[in-house]
């Protein structure tokens, strides 16, 4: 490891002992109960990831919020239309993904209530619906209480290339994302922690926030 490594590992190991974490873990539950949930409510959290590729996270908190179950019932131009009206960034693209995935919300929750690997569940994402790379399967897949994936985006790039840990990838290959995975694995093994909850730590140091 590069030599920011100790000293990333011990800014979070002060968190752990801060009142922050008293935020990761009410969050760590939350994602644990929404996975519990009806099939409608699990896809509802996946459109929301799809909403949050490559979009501001909090600004799709509240258009996620304002659509709410209209993400199930909208059809394509309606749901563009109501995105758009919103300030949404990409609402042609994203509501004809939302749409068509409608067809496999049986499948979507079946990952939800088995007892399948966490890293075979993110293939089956990546493979089948539209919208959901690496970084928004494995968000996806946190949100509803799986915690052994890594959100990689933009802030932990930046954030483990300023402690040096890594250089900043000019593309981010499926071998590059396991890779800094892999790192960031290595890390939450230090700390004793699930890659869900490091990925709320980094979140908060990146940002000052933790949001979801």
């Amino acid at each position: 490891m590069k030599s920011g490594y100790g000293d990333l590992v011990n800014e979070i190991n002060s968190l752990i002992k801060s009142e922050v974490n008293l935020t990761v873990e009410s969050k760590i539950k939350k994602f644990e109960e929404l996975g519990q949930q009806t099939k409608e409510e699990i896809f509802l959290e996946m459109c929301f990831c799809i909403l949050t590729a490559n979009f501001q996270a909090e600004r799709g908190v509240i258009i996620h919020k304002a659509i709410e179950r209209g993400f199930l019932t909208l059809n394509e131009k309606n749901l563009a239309r109501k995105l758009k009206e919103l300030g949404y960034r990409f609402p042609n693209t994203r509501s004809q993904y939302i749409v068509e995935s409608r067809a496999q919300i049986n499948q979507i929750y079946q990952l939800s209530i088995l007892e399948k690997p966490e890293i075979e569940s993110r293939e089956w994402l990546v493979h089948n619906i539209k919208g959901l790379g690496m970084k928004e399967s494995s968000h996806f897949l946190r949100n509803i209480g799986f915690k052994d994936l890594a959100i990689i985006d933009f802030h932990i790039i930046d954030l483990l290339e300023k402690y040096e840990i890594i250089s900043k990838p000019i593309t981010m290959t499926k071998n590059k994302y396991l890779e800094i995975e892999g790192i960031l694995r290595d890390i939450a093994h230090k700390l004793e922690l699930y890659l869900a909850q490091l990925d709320l730590f980094l979140w908060f140091i990146e940002t000052g926030k933790i949001i979801k």
